[in-house]
């Protein structure tokens, strides 16, 4: 049975790493611009306005990852709503546990950082930084596997 990194096809997880890094700095930008065009749409209700900002940054940002992945990652080839669906199971347990983890990891970073009003930042990089392995398996293994066909007398081939 082949190792994990002799399934990864050369230049796969290089390309997943840059993509998320691209994503990264994208979902950023949006969020921010996201939140000034909610609250100052509605500037009595900032809280309200941040999370509205928040959930339309979320979809269009993995909407964006999404479509990297396919296009630059894993290069599929059709079935875009499946594939973007799939996407939303890979995605949706890592923002739960996220939203889970943050706070209790902040509150210990705070006590062991020499800044601790950086240690919401440095859970939230931690996360991330963590996330990034069970992403990439569940997006190489349920968005964007690829079918494949076994043929009599051998092993299952990639098509």
């Amino acid at each position: 049975m082949p190792s994990l990194a002799q399934r990864i096809p050369k230049g796969e997880a290089l390309r997943f790493l840059i993509a998320g890094a691209g994503n990264t700095l994208f979902g950023i930008a949006d969020t921010f611009l996201f939140t000034w065009v909610c609250v100052h749409a509605r500037p009595a209700h900032a809280a309200i306005a941040t999370s509205v900002a928040l959930l339309l940054a979320t979809v269009v940002n993995i909407t964006v990852s999404f479509l990297s992945y396919k296009w630059f990652v894993f290069r599929t080839e059709g079935n875009y709503l499946r594939e973007y669906a799939r996407s939303w199971m890979v995605y949706v347990p890592s923002l739960l546990v996220s939203m889970v983890a943050v706070a209790p990891l902040a509150a210990v970073l705070a006590h062991w950082l020499p800044h601790p009003k950086l240690a919401p930042y440095a859970a939230q990089a931690c996360i991330v930084a963590v996330a990034v392995v069970p992403q990439f398996l569940g997006h190489k293994n349920l968005t964007f596997r690829k079918k494949t066909a076994v043929l009599p007398g051998r092993a299952s081939v990639e098509q």
